[in-house]
């Protein structure tokens, strides 16, 4: 089911990827939770294995990082995976009140935030050039990547704001004041400008899947 995101907490999405170790054939799990709204990383882990309880219980870490409350109600949108659909996680999910959204059956790009979040984190230049040795130096990288990502990264997807700053939104002062500074700018050097000034407007919708039916009821349902 389509989702349609007016500010932050409102839909998540995760996913898990592999991370390569120096053991051949054996391979670490990172479990990525983000807010499709900020894609703020909101919660993450590190494991040798894939299961639905370590799944759960990242889901309850990020829960209260972001200090939500039980009766807060969140969309999580996740693929098919076991992980994913395993009774302790979503037992886990109905006892916090979390909605479960799944990819459509077939397609393939059908969580494209995590998607596109795993291919920045796998091609970032600090990304090692070689395995990681341990599973402790897996977890030690991610957690510099998150850092970096949520505080440091001006996504430009977000018109070049902080993931931070998008997700306690302070974002709509910084992209005003930038097209203030462009607006006057180009009243005094006219020259400089063959059409109109970058567009530093708000994005304030966001939907997790462009192009799905039935967007405007679910809007209106998570802006409540």
């Amino acid at each position: 089911m389509p989702y349609v995101a007016t500010g932050s907490n409102q839909v998540w999405s995760w996913d898990i990827t592999y991370l390569t170790s120096s053991i051949r054939g054996h391979f670490y799990f990172l479990y990525l939770f983000m807010d499709i709204y900020s894609r703020k990383i909101v919660g993450w882990e590190v494991y040798v294995n894939e299961s639905a309880e370590q799944a759960a219980d990242v889901l309850r870490k990020a829960r209260f990082a972001e200090t939500l409350p039980l009766s807060y109600e969140l969309v999580l949108h996740s693929d098919n995976g076991s992980p994913m659909k395993g009774a302790t996680m979503l037992a886990t999910m109905q006892k916090m009140g979390v909605v479960p959204s799944f990819s459509r059956p077939s397609v393939s790009n059908d969580n494209p935030f995590s998607e596109a979040l795993f291919k920045t984190l796998k091609y970032v230049p600090s990304y090692p050039s070689k395995p990681f040795e341990s599973l402790e130096a897996a977890r030690r990288w991610v957690a510099t990547f998150c850092t970096w990502y949520n505080h440091s990264h001006r996504h430009s997807g977000l018109k070049f704001v902080t993931l931070v700053q998008r997700h306690n939104g302070a974002d709509i002062a910084i992209l005003e004041q930038r097209k203030c500074v462009y607006e006057e700018a180009k009243k005094q050097h006219p020259e400089r400008w063959s059409g109109k000034i970058r567009d530093w407007n708000h994005e304030s919708r966001v939907k997790l899947n462009p192009g799905n039916e039935q967007t405007e009821s679910n809007e209106m349902r998570l802006a409540a």
